[in-house]
This record gives C-alpha cells, structure tokens and sequence, in this order.
C-alpha cells in the first residue's frame, strides 16, 4: 500500500478491496443472492411440513438428502436432514403399530 492510501485509511476512508462484479463470476458468487423454491423454505423444509399430511413427502426429501442434492444449495442441508429424520421416526413407529396389530390376535 503506498503511502498517500495509509493516509487515507487513518482519515477513515476506506479503500475498495474487490469489486462487487467479481462476485457474480466466483464460482458460489450469486447462489445465495436467490431466494429458495417452495415459497422460500426450500425442498427440505416444505417437505418436513407437508410430510405431516402426506407422509410420502418425508421419503422424497429423504432420497434428495441421500443423493446429495444439497451440494447444489448447502442452504437445503438443515430441511433435508429434518425430512429423513421425521422420515425414520415414522417408518418405527408403523412397523411397530402393524406388529403390535398382527401379534394382538386381532
């Protein structure tokens, strides 16, 4: 740094150190700038809370999180995670409902 931006920096001005175009040519420059898909939570969470009804959507984010869809979008992590968790606790607790069911004697 030469000596007249030394000044400048002890006045309190500041000197620009990157341009803002080059963050659009990184390679993650503009994937956060982009808002989610599915009204903004992201596959992962929409997929948590619509699995409460419709279950098979547990299964669905459960494979996306196994195939590694998340790489596309680290933000997805946290929602796919949640998704193949719920999905585990629900597949329990129906294998244990269909057995208590057939060994009740019912």
């Amino acid at each position: 740094m030469n000596e007249t931006g030394l000044e400048e920096n002890k006045k309190g001005k500041y000197i620009l150190i990157r341009d803002g175009e080059e963050e659009d040519t990184t390679e993650l420059g503009g994937l956060f700038y982009k808002p989610l898909p599915c009204f903004g939570f992201g596959i992962g969470w929409f997929s948590f809370l619509l699995g409460f009804v419709f279950p098979f959507a547990w299964y669905f984010a459960t494979f996306l999180y196994l195939s590694n869809y998340y790489r596309r979008d680290p933000r997805e992590r946290s929602g796919l995670a949640a998704s193949a968790i719920a999905a585990l606790i629900f597949t329990v607790a129906l294998v244990i409902t269909v057995l208590v069911l057939v060994f009740s004697g019912r």
